[in-house]
């Protein structure tokens, strides 16, 4: 396993794939040896100094203590990180969306834990797109945008069961409709009855969601509340006031209100519905 960069930048930065490009090492996604950091922090554009959020060592500590907790059982340690790591960065939308600070996050400050989280012993390397790729597939943006999708207002818990499923994260962040708040948090409760577990379940269960939105508007029979812009608005800007993001229990998101349960009741009867008839292969439809 590589070690962490031996300069650790005091803050984050962005990181465009072209200046990344150099330290993409063979070396350091074959898991042999990493970069120093010197260098790579001569092509990072710098973030802005007065914003407590970009301050590095409080995520590093947390990335340290991922590494440890879960050195036995790596894909364990998503769920535990995913509603963290949203909780300690305070990012919106907007922010969270550009890839080179996840790719200066990846590279300069945590290349150790993609390589340790993302290192196929099959293929003997880290795929690249674990560092740079795509807001689905890069080491950290994963989590931010699964915490994202799947919190309930302030509330991560239905983040940790959704995170401990890596065929509902992996397939649902492809799909918009994820954005619908009553969506994501049915999908989690047909998880927790256990009606869908497999790979081969989920994809199916979330191929027949997809299809059925093309045709039922989810919102008109399952309503969810306005966004309030101003409930997280005041979580970043508490972010430099904010106690350090607990190990021991969930932090609290933003301030938002949560789902109505009324509408996560009919979607979540609904799917169970869609897949029992949904075609799955090695499973004989019902009805």
């Amino acid at each position: 396993m590589i070690e962490k960069p031996h300069h650790l930048p005091l803050r984050l930065g962005l990181l465009s794939s072209a200046a990344a490009e150099p330290f993409l090492t063979e070396d350091l996604l074959k898991n042999v040896q990493g970069h120093a950091g010197v260098d790579l922090d001569k092509v990072v554009d710098h973030l802005s100094e007065d914003d407590p959020r970009w301050e590095v060592e409080p995520l590093r500590d947390l990335i340290e203590d991922a590494l440890h907790e879960f050195r036995d059982n790596r894909t364990r340690a998503d769920a535990w990180l995913a509603p963290r790591l949203h909780a300690a960065l305070r990012l919106t939308r907007r922010e969270a969306a550009d890839r080179r600070l996840w790719t200066h996050l990846a590279l300069a400050v945590a290349p150790d834990y993609v390589a340790w989280r993302h290192y196929s012993p099959k293929k003997a390397r880290t795929g690249p797109e674990r560092f740079r790729g795509a807001l689905d597939r890069q080491c950290f943006s994963r989590l931010w945008w699964a915490a994202e999708m799947f919190r309930d207002g302030g509330d991560y818990a239905p983040v940790v069961a959704a995170c401990g499923n890596q065929d509902l994260i992996h397939s649902a962040l492809r799909r918009d409709l994820i954005d619908h708040r009553p969506t994501a948090q049915a999908l989690v409760q047909v998880l927790e009855r256990g009606v869908a577990t497999t790979g081969r379940e989920i994809e199916g269960l979330m191929t027949a969601v997809n299809t059925a939105a093309a045709t039922v508007v989810y919102d008109a029979f399952a309503p969810d509340l306005p966004r309030d812009p101003d409930a997280l608005a005041a979580w970043v800007e508490e972010a430099g006031n904010a106690a350090s993001v607990p190990r021991h229990t969930l932090p609290a998101g933003p301030g938002e209100d949560p789902v109505p349960s009324e509408s996560v009741r009919v979607l979540t009867d609904y799917f169970v519905d869609l897949f029992e008839t949904a075609p799955i292969r090695g499973r004989e439809p019902k009805g």
